[in-house]
């Protein structure tokens, strides 16, 4: 099978990249930068591409690559990172900026080529960098520039492509294009990836690797849980038990939904386990996100160990874990920075007496729901928002106790309440309600209050890398704040968050 080798110098958005290769029906793979290359160069790779990363090029610890890769004769698209890293082998300059450009610059063509076929002379790029070329090697020449930097640059007689922007965020007007260019006509690729594939293949490797032995899984009743549960199933049968931890961070009545959501759709064994004052205690006093998810990470591993005395063959423990959860705990090779932990990667204890199972773990959202539907779950339980494992504890910002759950359950209830009946819900990506830790003045009744801040958060996403806030009307919005001020009592004032991501991540822990 055709595929292209992203190699990772530690960007937040490579796992990005290699998503937009696979929606051409190509299969990407994402690989340390440092990886030798008689590990991973043979006839199927037809392509690789240089991601970005944090470094400077003269950083002491910089990642390098060796020049030879160069001489493969393997077409190359260095991004951002990857322009600089091949302009300082090729003897270009590399020079820091004043100040970080990030954020959306203009680009102009200056020369026709085939990574650029298709675009406008004019056209919005999405810039992320603190270093630029300065001076271009000689053995290339530039097509495209913005105001402040060389932006798009081609070896004089190898199919070597350089760009200073990101093509793979969405905020890039031409990006899939020119994504599309390097990778079908440049690389010349045969389109031959697809999920039914990824399908079979998947419930082969589970059943190998699980052989007699049993599986434990995290069910939370969110998509990817869901997901990952359906797949096994369908690989192991009998063998996998599915525990449901309620662990009192859930959403209004969200226990026994799930419970009747799954006997209603899945012949699976789910047993649920009430761990809610477990939870709640554990938090108590804890305000840094980082700590809260690392607790709550553990504390349901805690609870699957204490079920291990149950299922005593219960070798693995098998989770709903997606690339963007891993991409934002941690890096494939440590250079990039850690955004967040995800509850089941960086909160994970190290004396885990489990092996893992993720079979979604090179999957995007998207991609995960496509799985789904081919599986045969309801689309209604597809198209759901995610919600994230912590649950509620990283929407109540700061110390979680059980008044604020309750607070927050209510509010976040009549959001998406008032979501559904206005044929609302299916049209944004993910929608919530974030309890602040501070309180305002307020007047009801003539009385003067003093109670918590609500915030409303949503937005529009494809992949969930990138996401813009969602433009809901004012007439909406309203209706949600009086319903949320004059039902929920502890809350007297919300507002709406109109951050996209980037900057912003889209839980606000």
């Amino acid at each position: 099978m055709d595929k292209i080798i992203v190699l990772d110098f530690g960007s937040q958005y490579n796992q990005l990249i290699a998503r937009r290769i696979r929606e051409l029906g190509v299969y990407s793979e994402i690989l340390p930068f440092n990886k030798p290359l008689d590990k991973f160069i043979d006839s199927s790779v037809k392509g690789i591409v240089l991601s970005g990363g944090p470094n400077s090029v003269y950083d002491k610890d910089a990642p390098n690559i060796d020049k030879k890769i160069y001489e493969l004769g393997i077409p190359i698209l260095g991004i951002c990172y990857g322009m600089q890293i091949t302009q300082y082998l090729f003897d270009g300059v590399i020079s820091p900026s004043d100040k970080r450009e990030y954020g959306k610059s203009t680009l102009n063509i200056l020369k026709d080529s085939k990574l650029t076929r298709g675009l406008d002379e004019k056209s919005t790029v999405w810039m992320s960098h603190g270093d630029h070329v300065d001076k271009l090697s000689n053995d290339f020449v530039e097509l495209g520039n913005t105001d402040s930097c060389i932006a798009i640059a081609k070896h004089k007689e190898l199919e070597i492509y350089n760009l200073q922007f990101h093509p793979e965020v969405t905020h890039t007007v031409f990006g899939k294009e020119i994504i599309k260019n390097f990778t079908l006509d440049i690389c010349n690729v045969t389109p031959n990836w697809d999920l039914e594939d990824y399908i079979s293949k998947s419930i082969e490797s589970i059943k190998q690797k699980v052989g007699n032995n049993e599986v434990i899984l995290g069910l939370s009743g969110g998509v990817d849980s869901s997901v990952a549960a359906t797949l096994i199933h369908r690989a192991i049968g009998d063998k996998l038990t599915c525990i449901f931890v309620d662990t009192g961070l859930l959403r209004k009545d969200e226990g026994d939904k799930v419970m009747r959501l799954y006997n209603k759709h899945f012949n699976m064994n789910v047993v649920r386990i009430n761990a809610k004052d477990q939870f709640i205690k554990m938090l108590s006093g804890v305000k840094e996100p980082e700590a809260k998810r690392k607790i709550i990470g553990t504390e349901f591993i805690r609870v699957f160990e204490n079920a291990k005395n149950k299922y005593k063959n219960a070798k693995f423990l098998a989770q709903g874990t997606i690339y963007p959860d891993v991409i934002e705990s941690n890096s494939i090779n440590g250079p990039s920075e850690t955004i967040k932990s995800h509850h089941n990667v960086g909160g994970l204890p190290s004396d885990l007496d489990f092996e893992l199972l993720e079979p979604l773990r090179e999957l995007f959202k998207d991609e995960v729901r496509k799985v789904g539907l081919k599986l045969g779950i309801p689309k209604n339980m597809i198209m759901r928002h995610p919600f994230p494992g912590p649950g509620l504890g990283i929407r109540i910002i700061e110390e979680v106790t059980l008044k604020k759950v309750k607070i927050l359950q209510e509010a976040d209830d009549i959001f998406i309440d008032e979501l559904i009946k206005n044929n609302l819900y299916d049209n944004v990506s993910q929608a919530f309600v974030v309890l602040l830790p501070t309180k305002s003045v307020g007047v009801m009744g003539d009385k003067r209050t003093y109670e918590y801040v609500a915030a409303i958060r949503s937005v529009n996403t494809v992949d969930f890398m990138t996401a813009t806030f969602s433009r809901l009307s004012y007439d909406f919005l309203d209706l949600v704040a009086s319903r949320i001020i004059n039902e929920v009592i502890g809350i007297n004032r919300v507002v709406y968050d109109i951050t996209s991501k980037p900057p912003g991540t889209i839980e606000w822990e």
